[in-house]
């Protein structure tokens, strides 16, 4: 019998106020009740609101801004979460560093869609996201390493202080990669299996 608990996902960035939280309301919004996602920052803004150009970018795509306070990251937020997708690679680092057992559960955002690539649907059961999810990272994590990439290509720019321009393009970047993950979890699957 596969678990009924929900999914934890952690995205983290650095300030907690741009990035990660956009992941965390696009995923949370997106995967449905069985999935449960929050955010943190590696040198959070702590108490902060979602900044201004990027809660605007939200509520645009339909998704609240509000009610949000930047945190920390901390390794019980990590101990706690099944997954974790940080924005960049250095930030991954940081994650496993602060917790090394998180290093098959932690990826940044854009490289996790970008494994899912490599994942046959079909191996994933049908059923929650949760379900899927489950079965998806481990599988994802055995990817590592298929093909030769740039770098810079896990990476989400960070827009913090920037333009409204590079606000767009960060956003732009986690959509492409927040819907690829759920299709792949949601979306692949026999309609009338699907659960959200």
């Amino acid at each position: 019998m596969m678990s009924q608990e929900p999914f934890s996902i952690l995205a983290v960035c650095t300030g907690n106020v741009c990035r990660s939280p956009a992941a965390e309301r696009l995923l949370g919004g997106k995967l449905g009740p069985t999935v449960a996602v929050t955010s943190a920052g590696t040198d959070a803004l702590i108490g902060h609101s979602i900044a201004d150009p990027m809660a605007a970018l939200l509520l645009d795509s339909g998704f609240e801004s509000d009610s949000f306070e930047a945190r920390r990251l901390s390794e019980h937020m990590i101990k706690e979460a099944d997954l974790v997708l940080s924005m960049t690679r250095a930030q991954r680092g940081l994650v496993v560093e602060l917790w090394p057992a998180a290093v098959r559960r932690a990826f940044t955002l854009p490289e996790f869609a970008r494994l899912l690539n490599w994942v046959d649907s079909a191996a994933l059961p049908a059923g929650s996201p949760a379900e899927r999810l489950r079965a998806a990272v481990p599988l994802a994590a055995a990817g590592r390493g298929r093909e030769r990439r740039s770098p810079d290509e896990d990476d989400v720019v960070d827009p913090f202080r920037r333009s409204k321009a590079v606000y767009k393009a960060s956003f732009a970047q986690i959509t492409s990669a927040v819907d690829t993950i759920v299709y792949t979890i949601v979306m692949s699957q026999p309609r009338r299996a699907r659960h959200v």
